[in-house]
């Protein structure tokens, strides 16, 4: 059974925008492989409340897809070991 899931993923602009995009095709291919991949947004560049690893700034990310249920537990285990990785967050989209 498949759900559809929101993706919110907070990348280090410092490491270049060909590194950014990297990190992005990286998870939209690790999504394609067991699901699909709805929509992808590019929510900008923005300044963090905070610092987050030395980090002052990150870019923005949304990924709307479908996949089976236990999919999003991978994506995070895959997301918190990933550099350049500086948040993520996974929801449920519905119900």
């Amino acid at each position: 059974m498949a759900n559809q899931y929101q993706l919110v993923v907070v990348l280090d602009p410092a490491k270049g925008e060909e590194t950014v995009n990297a990190l992005i095709e990286s998870i939209q291919s690790k999504i394609a492989s067991v699901g699909t991949v709805d929509a992808l947004d590019n929510l900008g560049t923005k300044k963090l409340a905070y610092e987050i690893n030395d980090a002052k700034e990150g870019t923005y990310f949304k990924v709307l897809f479908t996949a089976p249920v236990e999919f999003p537990r991978e994506l995070e285990r895959v997301l918190k070991i990933t550099a350049g990785v500086l948040r993520y967050l996974v929801v449920r989209v519905g119900e």
